[in-house]
């Protein structure tokens, strides 16, 4: 039974895939392809559950549900669906949420008219979760790889995120954020983690589905498809309270504290608003959050991202976050941040990423593995383990994307069932290509500008010129090199016009 669901959920993939295509000729992008799709799926299965067996009365106004497109063709289901999506726009809820600033872009009635008939012809319901969250995680994916379109900076790989989510192992009954979601990613694998390793009673299947995931997204687009990505794999409902607030959550401190914090936050070292001055030219003028929570003041997106998780996270709680490796050795605010860091909170782990991995190029990162903790005279951090899984490592999108199996070793050395049994790979005599090595907070303290930024690998192949990488492998990492070098050319431009 399974092989057969599986072939016809393959055959779904093949049909929705194939439509893309047609409507790329159009000049219809992903983007606005999945939009659409989100819409449109979401009045399919509303109308499904408002039927026979489930017979549920459904939040949506009869007179622009699923079945009032299938009765129309043309220009007349054209007018139709705008009407419908600016309507929708209005209702409360998840519904509301999921139109909000919603827009037609299928120019051609008869591809709309297509479009529907596809979606019509599945009954998405009966459809396994994990079918439906595959064809729908699939095309975030191909969405994420169109460059154009920006898309990939809320696209972290998910072979990262699972490996991530393993470290933290979380817990049932237990609530996880992410203050700045993107399409849902470090939900989802946590939710499989809590399904696949625990077992649930009644209670903690509800509190998992309702109550467990609390998130930020500010791009009306992006958290359109969070909200959908989430509901396809089981988590909310149509009709439950929405879970991913579109407010920037740098600007205030909720009040609520949580278990698990997971988070990439967006790539950027600048917060920034655009705004038009009085000879019409667009200016950006740079953010800054006066919170009394925050150590410091900055415009620095990711150091600001730090500072809030910190605050967002229980003293029992655990964290794990991805970050650039100026946050690592900025000096200024950035080395407050990083004393403070370790003060208040255990920062026991950092795994060194390595290049390619990312769909924005130029991007060095990292993940910092921290715990919650409550105030102490003394600091809270004693040692701070790094992984390099960056020195002489080689990723690229297409050839060699990042996958789960490449970071087992970091995971088993990891050890997330006793951090304290933890052992070294690294020994300058007998092991001088170890990854894994720890340093004491004094060791990090006594560094200049408490940098964070720490490597002891060898780069091989600035030794061995007989085997350097293949050649688009070097180009991607000199491209790289290049516009992580841009951007601090223009930070630096950028401060000097403001002074």
């Amino acid at each position: 039974m399974r092989k057969e669901t599986t072939a016809n959920t393959s055959s779904i993939v093949s049909k929705v895939w194939a439509f893309c295509q047609t409507l790329r000729d159009d000049g219809v992008g992903y983007g606005d392809y999945l939009e659409q799709l989100t819409y449109l799926l979401f009045l399919k299965m509303a109308d499904e559950y408002s039927k026979p067996p489930h017979n549920r009365k459904m939040p949506m106004p009869k007179q622009f549900g699923w079945e009032s497109l299938t009765n129309k063709s043309g220009s007349e289901l054209e007018s139709h669906y705008n009407k419908l999506l600016r309507e929708l726009a209005k209702e409360k809820g998840i519904l509301g949420q999921i139109f909000i600033k919603s827009q037609n872009k299928i120019q051609d009635p008869a591809k709309l008219y297509k479009l529907i008939a596809l979606i019509n012809a599945e009954n998405w319901i009966l459809m396994g979760v994990k079918d439906k969250g595959d064809i729908y995680e699939g095309l975030l994916e191909k969405n994420a790889e169109d460059t154009k379109s920006g898309a990939g900076q809320y696209f972290t790989p998910r072979a990262l995120i699972k490996a991530m989510v393993e470290c933290l192992r979380p817990e049932p009954m237990k609530t996880i954020a992410d203050p700045a979601c993107g399409t849902g990613g470090f939900f989802l694998a946590a939710y499989d983690w809590i399904v696949d390793n625990q077992d649930l009673d009644k209670e903690a299947k509800k509190f998992l589905k309702y109550k467990t995931f609390y998130g930020n997204e500010i791009v009306a687009s992006t958290r359109r498809l969070a909200l959908m990505n989430l509901f396809l794999h089981n988590i909310g409902d149509i009709d439950s309270d929405n879970f991913i607030s579109p407010y920037d959550s740098l600007i205030t401190d909720s009040g609520t504290r949580y278990d698990y914090v997971l988070a990439n936050p967006p790539f950027g070292k600048k917060s920034s608003m655009t705004f038009t001055n009085e000879e019409g030219e667009q200016e950006k003028e740079d953010l800054t959050y006066n919170r009394q929570d925050f150590w410091v003041t900055t415009s620095n997106k990711q150091l600001n991202f730090l500072q809030h998780i910190h605050t967002m996270l229980k003293t029992t709680g655990m964290a794990a976050v991805v970050l650039p490796d100026n946050v690592l050795f900025e000096g200024g605010v950035g080395e407050t941040v990083r004393k403070k860091l370790m003060e208040t909170m255990d920062l026991h782990t950092i795994l060194r990423l390595p290049t390619g991995i990312f769909y924005a190029n130029g991007v060095k990162a990292n993940v910092l593995f921290f715990d919650g903790k409550p105030s102490a005279k003394k600091p809270w951090t004693k040692e701070v383990w790094v992984y390099d899984y960056r020195t002489n490592v080689h990723h690229t999108q297409k050839k060699n994307p990042l996958k789960l199996d490449d970071l087992k070793d970091f995971i088993k050395l990891y050890n997330p069932t006793n951090r304290n049994k933890r052992k070294e790979t690294y020994n300058a005599d007998t092991n001088p290509d170890g990854r894994w090595r720890k340093f004491t907070y004094e060791e990090i303290i006594a560094r200049d500008k408490t940098s964070l930024d720490i490597t002891w690998l060898k780069d091989k192949s600035l030794a061995d010129l007989d085997n350097l990488p293949d050649p688009d492998v070097l180009a991607l990492d000199i491209v790289e090199n290049l516009e992580a070098g841009l951007e601090g050319f223009r930070a630096i431009i950028a401060s000097l016009n403001r002074k």
